[in-house]
């Protein structure tokens, strides 16, 4: 080990090798490139304009590929720019190198075409249902070629997509963000409790108490939904439901049949509260807000168009 070190050392000196990585060693791509140009130009301001950088920069770039390697590699003359034996034979190696880098470039923008051609979302029902369509609509003027596929589920089943990869970008509507997973604030909702207008809630003078609205059955989704997690961390727990259904869209329309009072987020209630359908019930003693998330796996920020996406949909 000694005698190899010693010689690594030799090596340093002389002009006869540079110590440390193979980047200090060999001249990036840039030098390459303008090498390849002087040789095929037979000008060194011609092979300049080709590349588009000034010839006091080409000269200068010659150089100091001349003193990474040790050896001259261009004539300069006032009737051009000729390589020297050692240009020749150096030029033919990069030669190689750019044609390998052409076809890992090549293959490198396969990769990101086969990634930016689908885009995978998985989102809670209710972010699903109010929001991700008008996304999704900006999404479609950016990225025309990208198909995009969605499932809707509730937060614990968007969690559980995207451990499993089987979607590139998530929402949830949850109290707190799934294990395994990061987040950003991309919007904000509140919860209200609605009723259909012949509901005895409906006709009260006085805000509904918190305590009165957790011993109360209600039309819930189902464990695991976003908007059940608030509202049992809010009200410290829930009676059992009167009905427990998989959508948004489903308890809304049990609660406009009259079958019993729910909670639901304003989003989706905005037009049967305006058109009388469901009467919101003020609430006394807590406020039902919360933050609406994307999420993706730790570690692994969104690229490609769930990058695009993500951008559409901050607050």
């Amino acid at each position: 080990m000694g005698r190899s070190m010693a010689e690594g050392e030799q090596t340093g000196r002389g002009g006869q090798g540079v110590p440390g990585s193979l980047a200090h060693r060999v001249p990036d791509l840039g030098a390459m490139e303008l090498l390849l140009a002087v040789a095929r130009l037979g000008s060194l301001g011609g092979a300049a304009r080709e590349l588009g950088i000034t010839q006091p920069a080409a000269s200068s770039r010659v150089r100091s590929m001349e003193r990474q390697l040790g050896v001259a590699l261009v004539d300069r003359s006032p009737r051009g720019s000729r390589l020297t034996d050692a240009g020749v034979l150096v030029t033919d190696w990069a030669r190689r190198i750019v044609e390998a880098a052409e076809a890992f470039d090549a293959g490198a923008q396969a990769l990101r075409d086969r990634r930016d051609s689908r885009l995978r979302v998985a989102a809670s029902m209710t972010i699903a249902e109010y929001l991700l369509p008008g996304w999704l609509v900006a999404l479609r003027t950016q990225l025309p070629d990208t198909a995009v596929s969605l499932l809707a589920g509730n937060s614990a089943t968007v969690a559980a997509r995207l451990l499993a990869d089987e979607a590139d970008l998530g929402f949830v509507e949850g109290v707190s963000v799934p294990a395994g997973l990061d987040s950003a604030v991309i919007a904000h909702d509140r919860l209200v409790v609605v009723t259909a207008p012949d509901h005895p809630w409906a006709r009260r003078r006085h805000p509904l108490a918190a305590s009165e609205l957790a011993a109360t059955p209600l039309i819930l989704r189902e464990k695991g939904s976003g908007t059940r997690q608030v509202l049992d961390a809010a009200l410290g727990g829930l009676a059992r439901p009167l009905i427990e259904l998989s959508s948004t869209t489903a308890v809304k329309a049990a609660a406009v049949s009259g079958a019993g009072p729910s909670v639901l987020s304003e989003l989706a209630v905005g037009e049967e509260l305006t058109n009388r359908r469901l009467v919101s019930v003020p609430l006394a003693d807590v406020t039902l807000a919360r933050d609406l998330r994307a999420v993706w796996p730790t570690g692994h920020r969104p690229t490609g168009p769930a990058r695009h996406l993500l951008s559409l949909t901050r607050v």
